[in-house]
């Protein structure tokens, strides 16, 4: 029953609050939402990404870990790339093609449903360590910091390719694949900076270190404004 309550607890602990920042982001687009079934399918997609990332995370570290020069960093920067590549690959298979992705800020909100379901999934498992032997005081830290930083951390920079595939809606189709390349190589060049950050900061500045993803996050704000008034008879 123990364990069942812990498996719970960890559950809630890393959905809810994804589900909190869901409701918080989609409205940026309250205007002309997106279909409530396909929101949800994106952010079960992301939740399902966690289950091929993790496998492929544990094959990458197993195989870095065997070359004496790797260092930890480089390591978090694989995972990084690994799961901001898979995010992509999952919305694009599941929503990023459908004629329901018709304007420019549609393709930021379905990168950050599927963000956050990929969120939601791996707090879960980081949650689950804590909950199972530490104290309340233990898993309040760990959740906050997974809530403040690490959720965000994953929107900021999946968001980054849907701001690319927005500004680049309206352009040929050459265009927006190059944009998709790009955005996927800004949203791993921003986690794993964030990573690397997250690495060498002392613990007792490491709540000034995830003070910079709310930097991002207003950030994003603005750039969300400018894709919102991106219309065809405006672009060339």
């Amino acid at each position: 029953m123990h364990e069942l309550l812990g498996v719970v607890a960890a559950a809630a602990g890393g959905v809810l609050p994804a589900l909190a920042w869901l409701w918080f982001w989609l409205r940026e687009d309250s205007k002309h939402p997106e279909p409530r079934r396909l929101i949800a399918l994106a952010f079960v997609a992301g939740m399902i990404c966690v289950a091929v990332a993790v496998p492929l995370e544990k094959f990458v570290q197993g195989y870095l870990a065997s070359i004496a020069i790797i260092s930890t960093v480089v390591i978090f920067t694989a995972w990084s790339i690994i799961e901001e590549v898979l995010k992509y690959i999952f919305a694009y298979a599941t929503v990023l093609r459908r004629r329901e992705d018709d304007e420019p800020i549609d393709p930021v909100i379905y990168m950050v449903t599927v963000a956050l379901g990929f969120a939601a999934a791996e707090n879960t498992l980081f949650l689950l360590s804590p909950i199972a032997g530490s104290t309340a005081e233990q898993i309040i830290i760990t959740g906050n910091l997974r809530f403040i930083g690490a959720t965000l951390l994953h929107v900021i920079s999946s968001a980054a390719i849907g701001v690319c595939l927005g500004i680049t809606f309206y352009k040929k189709p050459y265009i927006k694949r190059y944009a998709a390349v790009v955005g996927v190589i800004l949203a791993c060049t921003l986690h794993a900076s964030f990573n690397f950050f997250i690495l060498q900061a002392p613990e007792e500045t490491l709540l000034r270190t995830f003070s910079f993803v709310w930097v991002g996050v207003i950030a994003l704000l603005a750039i969300l404004e400018y894709v919102k008034r991106i219309h065809p008879r405006l672009v060339k």
